[in-house]
């Protein structure tokens, strides 16, 4: 199922997003039994970034954290486990202050964050979820005071900057609309960069899936763009570093450095397996290979180009 693309996809963004804000580990794993935490949060002391960068999301990063997100509306079982894993980890918070002979207060244990598209009128209740829009705006939704937990229901998110980077996590027209507003921030901004890394990457996972929905076909078509927009500025980054080191072949010199850029930003890494096509392909043009490295699976363009070495 691509639920589970689209969950890599979020702890994988979230993990771009928060990594200037503190320390991320993703996943988290818990001792009791094997389960995990989806994205622990510790705030760092002298963070790179204000919080208020990220708006909203800053804003719930403020102290150490558990964030839970969810492709499809999160269920009442799926809150129970969440609960359950926030007890555990607060349970290994008491073991370590009994180790070091300190003591804890309310506000040292952390907070747990789900973020769900949509969350029924009856799930809120039963769990006794309350908006608190005086202090967090519209569809924020806190459980009693002790569970230190909050539902964050994204597509009642009021559709501002504030809030666009946890509406990148949404569904159908509401994530388009936040890649829409993504799309259009300076191309200097640097989560604009990180979240669009994070998006070519679930564009490259959702490509080799094949059970995808409706709405996952129009999502890789609404990235696609995107993702030639990021393959165009890593030519230039690779043109432009060409000429600083002044290299005589000139042109297949520059692709090479091109098309590592660009393998590098589609599949995140450079295994010895991508170094072996960089040859054969930097004796195509720009205009050529482009297009494959936009198209082509990575066994794709393993298959073809190491038939030419």
């Amino acid at each position: 199922m691509t639920r589970f693309i689209h969950d890599q996809f979020a702890k994988d963004y979230l993990e771009e997003l928060l990594s200037q804000l503190g320390e991320c580990q993703v996943p988290l794993e818990i001792r009791s039994e094997v389960r995990q935490v989806d994205v622990f949060f510790a705030p760092s002391t002298q963070p790179k970034i204000s919080p208020e960068a990220l708006g909203l999301l800053g804003k719930l990063a403020t102290t150490i954290c558990l964030f839970e997100p969810f492709r499809n509306p999160v269920t009442i079982d799926e809150i129970r486990s969440c609960l359950l894993k926030l007890l555990e980890v607060n349970t290994d918070f008491i073991r370590r202050a009994n180790r070091e002979n300190t003591r804890l207060n309310e506000n040292n244990y952390p907070k747990l964050w789900i973020l769900t598209p949509t969350a029924s009128k009856t799930i809120l209740e039963g769990f006794g979820a309350k908006s608190d829009d005086n202090n967090w705006g519209p569809g924020i939704y806190l459980l009693p005071e002790y569970f230190r937990t909050g539902l964050v229901v994204i597509h009642q998110l009021p559709k501002t900057l504030d809030t666009l980077w946890l509406r990148i996590l949404g569904r159908d027209r509401v994530q388009q609309q936040a890649i829409d507003e993504l799309e259009a921030l300076p191309p200097d901004n640097q989560f604009r960069v990180n979240a669009l890394l994070s998006l070519s990457s679930l564009r490259s996972n959702l490509e080799v899936s094949s059970e995808l929905e409706v709405q996952d076909r129009e999502l890789i078509m609404r990235l696609s763009p995107l993702l030639l927009e990021q393959l165009e500025t890593a030519t230039q980054l690779g043109r432009e570093e060409g000429k600083q080191e002044g290299i005589e072949q000139g042109i297949q010199q520059a692709n090479r450095m091109v098309i590592e850029n660009l393998l590098r930003l589609r599949f995140n890494s450079l295994d010895e397996e991508l170094r072996g096509i960089i040859q054969p392909m930097s004796s195509l043009s720009p205009e050529e290979f482009l297009p494959l490295l936009l198209q082509l699976s990575r066994e794709e363009l393993l298959a073809r180009f190491n038939s030419e070495n």
